[in-house]
């Protein structure tokens, strides 16, 4: 996108942030009794129906879960409060970027008279008699609980921040801004959704943050300093020469990435080393600072043409998933297509990141590229299998809430799963500051914390697994707001965990750089000596470790790595030892919106 259009989205996005937290603030004051300033009424005024009841209970308990994090009354209710905004913008856009696709019928565009809403009311005349706009927003919200079966972490409505909503006038103007004529041809961008993440907190706010600290005082703080987003070329540029030139040497260069891989690097009259080939599933991707997504989505791309390929290969290995290969699991190319989109989901990418509301945009912009890829295999909206499984996971510790915790426990019966999960969560405690730079995977190659040097989850990994699944089903989840926002972290907690334990083929990203937060900076040096000096020198490290046998890692950050005396030792010790440079794209100033000169560049794991 131009600058221009950028432009347009920053001043829409801070527009609708400031509209929306204004009127979530009055609500919470008005109607519930709850106070910027962290005063909570110790009980519901008496002029609250039953469910504002109820929905007060879901916002006193998730202040409480933020305040059992660390954070102060007041710091609660203000991140609750963009919470609310925040996933109220998210969803808005979605519908928009759906509308665009064709996904869902017009909803926004038009307001009141947008086809599906017309059609909705339809069905039952009566509708648009109710007060306030209540029946659009009856319709609205049906369409986010369809959506939810698929995209739940964005679209499901148990989510405590749904409970606040904008009246009428605030709900009119929010359509305004997203309707505006400046922002008509946005929404089949895949990037517009990677935009209004970046430009929600503005820069005015990044400006205080760094004058009232010169580090980042807690993960937040951290999140949103490094939010630049990742430009197109610099994301093919560092795929096509990680994930694509792994494939090309598989294929002993018969690949349509030989001609589509634009940024592929190849020397002439090269010799290509050798490469076992791999089923497609068995081919993992990660992005540790995924952010929304954005290596993601041209990953997606270049995995739908390596399935086919691999399907026409009669010399295609078995995969390790199902013991067989593709061609056996799969008696058509038109099956295989049918399932690509959920395969690559489910097996070939996986993405970390600290800021919980990277997993809203992630996951829907994977779950809009699937829908894509199902539209451009000729499938219609009918035969469209579900999307259930995307591996977005948020580092955040595996507990906040004791007492909810303490119950799980009790009810586990049983001593070593007691012991796993107690000292898990005594291990994932910086979870939230640190994500995957925590080393806490089975037999990693960097120490574990002090005290837990075993193997944390085999045997119990699976019990665990089972037993959290039990309490989740459990009735008393359901209507228990701690007890769910209790599972939640834990579910987020055991998914770090499960993605630490595995090793990839690409390891991609664009990762924080400068100071880690204060709260975690003796934990990181001790981990990272010899790269302590940058956080994104030690995401550099802590990659290549992730890294299966020749695996490759892309990465742009600041180039000061590769000439700065005090990043002798990395590049001494990994640049020149386990993982020297194939691709190196000395940037410069201008590429990312920050203050920084960048390269981007490939390493190749020499184990």
């Amino acid at each position: 996108m131009d600058r221009q259009t950028r432009s347009a989205i920053e001043r829409a996005t801070q527009r609708a942030r400031s509209l929306l937290e204004d009127e979530f603030a009055e609500q919470l004051e008005a109607d519930f009794d709850v106070l910027r300033s962290g005063e909570v009424s110790p009980q519901p005024s008496p002029h609250l129906t039953p469910h504002q009841v109820y929905q007060r209970r879901k916002i006193v308990a998730v202040l409480e879960h933020k305040h059992a994090t660390g954070m102060t009354t007041a710091a609660a209710v203000a991140d609750y409060i963009r919470d609310a905004a925040f996933t109220t913008l998210n969803r808005f856009v979605a519908l928009k970027m759906l509308e665009a696709r064709e996904l869902v019928q017009e909803c926004l565009s038009r307001g009141e008279e947008s086809a599906g809403y017309r059609e909705f009311c339809g069905m039952a005349p009566g509708l648009p008699l109710l007060p306030g706009g209540a029946a659009y927003r009856l319709y609205i919200e049906s369409l986010f609980d369809e959506l939810s079966t698929e995209v739940k972490v964005l679209f499901d409505r148990r989510d405590p921040a749904s409970v606040l909503w904008p009246r009428r006038a605030i709900f009119d103007g929010l359509l305004a801004i997203l309707n505006d004529q400046d922002l008509a041809d946005i929404w089949a961008e895949d990037e517009t959704i990677g935009w209004f993440y970046q430009y929600f907190n503005g820069d005015d706010e990044r400006r205080k943050m760094r004058n009232e600290s010169q580090a980042p005082r807690n993960s937040r703080e951290l999140a949103i300093r490094n939010q630049f987003f990742t430009p197109r070329y610099v994301v093919q540029f560092l795929t096509d020469n990680t994930l694509g030139r792994i494939w090309y040497e598989m294929r002993g260069t018969d690949t349509a990435f030989a001609d589509r891989c634009e940024y592929l690097v190849r020397k002439p009259g090269e010799r290509i080393a050798p490469r076992p080939k791999k089923d497609p599933r068995d081919i993992r991707v990660l992005d540790p600072a995924c952010g929304s997504g954005h290596f993601l989505l041209y990953a997606f791309d270049l995995l739908t043409t390596i399935y086919e390929e691999a399907y026409g290969d009669l010399e295609s290995p078995a995969s390790e998933v199902t013991g067989r290969p593709l061609v056996e699991d799969y008696p058509t190319l038109e099956a295989l297509r049918q399932a690509i989109p959920g395969l690559v989901l489910s097996h070939n990418l996986h993405g970390v990141d600290i800021d919980p509301r990277c997993a809203q945009i992630a996951q829907l912009a994977l779950w809009m590229r699937a829908q894509r890829a199902y539209r451009d295999f000729g499938i219609g909206r009918a035969e469209r299998p579900q999307i259930r499984r995307s591996n977005i996971v948020v580092a955040e510790p595996l507990v906040a809430d004791d007492q909810v915790a303490s119950d799980f426990v009790e009810r586990l019966d049983d001593k070593e799963l007691a012991r796993t999960f107690n000292e898990l969560v005594d291990a994932l405690a910086l979870a939230g500051d640190l994500g995957l730079l925590l080393p806490i995977e089975s037999g990693s190659s960097q120490p574990l914390a002090p005290g837990y040097e075993h193997d944390l989850l085999t045997p119990p990994k699976e019990r665990l697994h089972e037993a959290l699944s039990r309490f989740v089903a459990d009735p008393a989840t359901r209507t228990s707001i701690r007890r769910r926002l209790f599972a939640d972290d834990a579910t987020h907690g055991l998914g770090l965990l499960s993605i630490a334990d595995q090793r990839y083929d690409a390891v991609l990203m664009n990762p924080p750089f400068g100071a880690c937060s204060a709260i975690a900076k003796t934990t990181f040096e001790r981990y990272y000596p010899d790269t302590k000096k940058d956080v994104y020198a030690a995401f550099v490290q802590r990659g290549i470790g992730l890294l299966g046998s020749r695996g490759r890692l892309g990465a742009i950050t600041s180039r000061s790595g590769f000439f700065l005396s005090s990043f002798r030792d990395w590049r001494k010790e990994i640049l020149q030892s386990i993982a020297h440079p194939v691709v190196v794209a000395d940037l410069g100033y201008g590429v990312l919106d920050a203050m920084v000169e960048t390269a981007a560049y490939c390493l190749e794991a020499q184990t």
